[in-house]
């Protein structure tokens, strides 16, 4: 008995509808984009102070309505938000710290769970490292905080 097999491979059309072959990273882009965030640059502080304030109003509706669904998601991009924004802002300490907030209330279903204190320290944590300007974990107190926010939330989902 015979089991022969017939590979068929479809043509790859997607240079075609692209407009032709890739070419190499334009250094000229990179660098304009580079320039423009610089240009930028003094408007992260209050742009990352804006984002605390809805950090602020987001943990305020948790503490007022307890961890309903829409309060919740709301905590949640908040957090969200800054896990995207910290390394942008100069501050990946903020992604880092926020991302293990977002970890701690990333399953809609299990939010109401997550431990307030816990959720009030990465937030208080935040707040803290941008008040006193630490912006990595090489700084030792920046270091010492996210790892042991990160081995709660390790602990709690566990």
């Amino acid at each position: 008995m015979s089991n022969a097999a017939q590979v068929i491979r479809p043509p790859n059309n997607l240079r075609l509808k692209i407009g032709g072959g890739f070419g190499g990273i334009d250094a000229s882009a990179i660098a304009k984009a580079e320039a423009a965030l610089q240009a930028m640059s003094a408007q992260f502080g209050q742009w990352l102070n804006d984002e605390l304030v809805k950090l602020d109003a987001a943990q305020a509706t948790v503490h007022a309505e307890g961890m309903t669904p829409t309060a919740g998601e709301s905590l949640y991009c908040r957090a969200h938000d800054l896990k995207g924004l910290g390394t942008t802002y100069q501050y990946p300490l903020v992604t880092r710290l926020a991302g293990s907030l977002c970890k701690l209330l990333d399953d809609a279903s299990k939010r109401s769970t997550a431990p307030m204190v816990l959720v009030d320290a990465h937030i208080d944590a935040i707040k803290a490292v941008v008040r006193d300007e630490i912006k990595t974990d090489d700084h030792p107190t920046g270091r010492v905080l996210s790892e042991a926010l990160e081995a709660r939330v390790a602990e709690h989902l566990g």
